[in-house]
């Protein structure tokens, strides 16, 4: 096992740590273990993007055709009252 020291952290970002250590009646060290732990493994998992998610949604709508992508395209603002 790997061991490792975290310098200049914040005084705060400590006992806000200890805290959750606490209501999860694991020790200190324990605790930010499970941290990295849970960061690698939501980083290594593979999500789809969200522009797959809105098709997937939208899957059953029964649109056939297949929509231009928009890419590079400068934001316009909106105009009201024109």
């Amino acid at each position: 096992m790997t061991e490792f020291t975290i310098r200049n952290l914040e005084d705060d970002v400590k006992l806000r740590l200890m805290e959750r250590a606490k209501q999860h009646g694991a020790s200190l060290e324990e605790e930010v273990q499970q941290i990295l732990r849970d960061a690698v493994r939501c980083r290594s998992q593979s999500s789809p993007g969200s522009g797959s998610r809105i098709a997937a949604r939208f899957a059953e709508t029964g649109l056939s055709a297949e929509l231009p992508e928009l890419k590079a395209q400068a934001a316009r603002p909106l105009r009201c009252g024109d």
